[in-house]
């Protein structure tokens, strides 16, 4: 079945209503089951972490063999620099009694100047459900101290309540102010306060379908869903769905210049434009999968929640988009309406019937112009500037802890660190060694000489007494790069007294964490660059141009990588999460590399046509300004991210847009058609597209394309 077969269907004059009304229906029930997307998210640590992690064996021990699991500390300090007083003892007593239905508290910790209150929770009361509610009752009851006094309610489910809160924030703001941003993007390039109003609607099916898919497969298939991935789903659709409306848009717009019939318009339009949007969506989808490789569950689910993400995009895109436009009519470009011109009347010969950018477009005739003129200066000069960039990567501290993942620190975090200066940080969340009774003695005295634990607590015993369970409070905070070195040693000590032994607890999670995510950087990229190569070869039926194209890809990311850690360190925010180095990988790759598709898909086709040495330059002409609008829109929708309140979400936003950008400007306007040009018709071995004569082929270029050489 030929693509103008396929788009005949919602172009068609009967059909594009029944595509319009099927999407009604489609929209009509996903918005039931979109709105459960928020009840399966799940920001709980035990999701994230692989099964084989030691810390997960852990949990799973301490579920399966103790009666009750080591619960989870709501710390209460009470700070008088000059010393506590009576008033002072007074006050945490007050609240320690009118907090007492929460659990069995220990007795107040006081050194000189501060009081510790610890209040515990059960895993249901420190639950992302029900913690956010006794949060704020706790600090609805510390209120009113005495003067002088301060008092901090912090701890670990204190600061994960923050986060909670923080991500319950973003689905609102995060969705109309991505859509204002797209808004305006569209109204800047299209001039069209209607025109605007038709991808944004497309993508707003988009969404619902997506978020219904996304909440049917967490609630019936398993899929891991957090709140940054549901944030990240917004935006790309948004992102990547604008950009394939774009495409169809411009080449649309031009094909109404030639066509009196709206319907055959779109049908060639449509017809023309899938192949590049299709193989585009594709690559993205396929190195969104490669994620399923990974052992971080977050990561894992990340994969197919954005490929769902994608594939709903690419399906209204050529699906709904194209029918409604028909459906509005021309008028829907109004104060610009295009009007067709007949063949051969002046004018005619105006526009390039491909990418929707005119073969007169001065300014991007010139650019490839000047690059046709020095191919070898211009690749060289912009590998060197990208390269130069990518040193910024060592400036990159890898590692945010939870402490640190907030733009405004929240009291809870103030917290933790003015309890560090009284009392050993690991207070509120102690490490675990979970060891036979009969070993205990040994790893107890193990322990004890581990530097970093500040305390040995007393041994609990399992159920049926073989097992016991032995708490640590180390001088860190849990959540610190030291925590985590020293549960590295703690755990060292441990298995050479009892090889069964396990360690637990919120430090020993981030070091799972870490040690998973480094697994997961080595065997996920390597294989989302062979997928983005494999599709390539595929698509451009050669081998060298995909080879090029993929070290231009690589360097691209470098310098996006180097070019961000030198804004992250002027903006105050230097640490960054070892997911950061994943996501960003991927989607500057997965989405960089459309552009190049795009213009490399049509660098093919002129050089059937013109030849290489003009066929390549006439395609970066003719798909310039699609690609750039493209560019800006994937840029500024990512952008959106660098408001959000937390740190990675908005490193994220800002190494993507810096990517996308240089991908934009740089490397597929002046680095790739250079060392294209400059590598001549060799990059299409083992192929030559159209024969010699065509590779060779010399005369002038010709105004306007035929339509059947599209």
């Amino acid at each position: 079945m030929s693509w103008e077969r396929i788009a005949a269907i919602p172009s068609g004059r009967r059909t594009k209503w029944l595509v319009v009304a099927g999407w009604l229906v489609v929209v009509a029930l996903a918005t039931v089951v979109a709105g459960r997307i928020g009840d399966v998210e799940t920001n709980d640590s035990r999701n994230w972490l692989p099964a084989s992690a030691e810390s997960t064996r852990a949990l799973d021990l301490a579920e399966r063999e103790f009666t009750a699991d080591e619960p989870e500390y709501l710390l209460l300090l009470y700070v008088r620099g000059t010393g506590v007083t009576d008033a002072d003892r007074e006050k945490a007593r007050a609240d320690a009694a009118a907090l007492g239905d929460l659990g069995q508290m220990p007795p107040p910790v006081e050194e000189s100047t501060a009081i510790l209150v610890r209040v515990p929770l059960t895993a249901e009361q420190a639950s992302e459900e029900n913690v956010g509610p006794i949060v704020d009752r706790v600090r609805g009851q510390v209120t009113g101290a005495p003067a002088g006094l301060t008092v901090w309610v912090t701890g670990g489910p204190a600061i994960g309540a923050d986060f909670e809160a923080a991500f319950d924030s973003l689905d609102t703001v995060l969705l109309l102010v991505t859509a204002g941003v797209v808004a305006l993007v569209l109204l800047v390039t299209y001039r069209s306060p209607l025109l605007l109003l038709v991808p944004l609607a497309c993508v707003g099916a988009a969404i619902a379908l997506s978020q219904a898919l996304v909440a049917a497969s967490a609630e019936y298939g398993g899929l891991v869903v957090d709140g940054a991935s549901a944030s990240i789903l917004t935006v790309l659709l948004f992102g990547a769905g604008t950009d394939y409306a774009l495409l169809l848009i411009s080449r649309y717009r031009e094909e109404l210049r030639h066509e009196p019939d709206r319907h055959v318009a779109m049908r060639h339009a449509l017809a023309r434009s899938v192949p590049a949007i299709a193989a585009s969506g594709a690559t993205v989808i396929l190195a969104l999968l490669a994620l399923l490789l990974a052992d971080m569950n977050s990561t894992r689910g990340l994969g197919p929640v954005a490929a769902i993400g994608i594939g709903s995009a690419l399906l209204a895109m050529v699906t709904l988009l194209p029918a409604v436009l028909v459906v509005c009519g021309r008028w829907v470009f109004w104060p610009a309406v295009p009007k067709a011109r007949a063949e051969g009347a002046p004018g005619a010969e105006g526009g390039v019937r491909a990418g929707g950018v005119a073969a007169s477009a001065g300014g991007w005739e010139r650019v490839a112009a000047v690059v046709a003129r020095r191919p070898r200066a211009w690749w060289v000069g912009t590998a060197v500037v990208l390269a130069a960039l990518t040193a910024g990567v060592a400036t990159l501290s890898t590692g945010l802890p939870l402490s640190a993942s907030f733009v405004t620190t929240p009291d809870s975090v103030r917290g933790m660190a003015e309890l560090g200066r009284h009392f050993p940080a690991g207070s509120g969340s102690p490490t675990e060694v979970y060891t036979r009774a009969d070993r205990q003695a040994a790893v107890t005295a193990a322990v004890e000489r581990v530097a970093g634990v500040a305390e040995v607590g007393g041994p609990e015993p399992s159920n049926n007494g073989a097992l016991v369970r032995v708490p640590l409070v180390l001088d860190a905070d849990a959540d610190s790069a030291r925590a985590r070195a020293t549960v590295g040693d703690v755990r060292a000590a441990v298995h050479a007294a009892d090889p069964a032994a396990l360690v637990g607890g919120a430090a020993a999670e981030g070091l799972d964490a870490d040690t998973t995510m480094n697994r997961d950087l080595r065997v996920v990229l390597p294989v989302i660059l062979a997928v983005v190569l494999l599709v390539l070869v595929v698509l451009l039926r050669a081998v060298v141009a995909p080879l090029l194209l993929l070290a231009s890809v690589v360097l691209s990311f470098g310098a996006a990588l180097g070019a961000s850690a030198l804004i992250f360190h002027l903006i105050g925010f230097p640490q960054v999460d070892n997911s950061l180095l994943l996501n960003s990988f991927l989607f500057l790759v997965a989405l960089g590399v459309d552009y190049t598709i795009f213009l490399m898909t049509r660098a093919r086709e002129e050089t059937a046509r013109l030849g290489h040495a003009r066929g390549v330059p006439h395609a970066l002409a003719v798909t310039g300004g699609v690609i750039t609008s493209a560019g800006l829109v994937l840029a500024a929708t990512f952008s959106v991210l660098a408001v959000l309140p937390l740190v990675f979400m908005m490193q994220l936003g800002i190494a993507v847009a810096v990517g996308v950008l240089l991908d934009t400007f740089v490397v597929r306007t002046l680095l790739v058609p250079a060392l294209v040009l400059d590598v001549g018709p060799r990059s299409w071995w083992p192929s030559a597209p159209g024969g010699r004569a065509a590779v060779s082929a010399d005369g002038p270029v010709p105004e306007r394309v035929p339509a059947e050489q599209h």
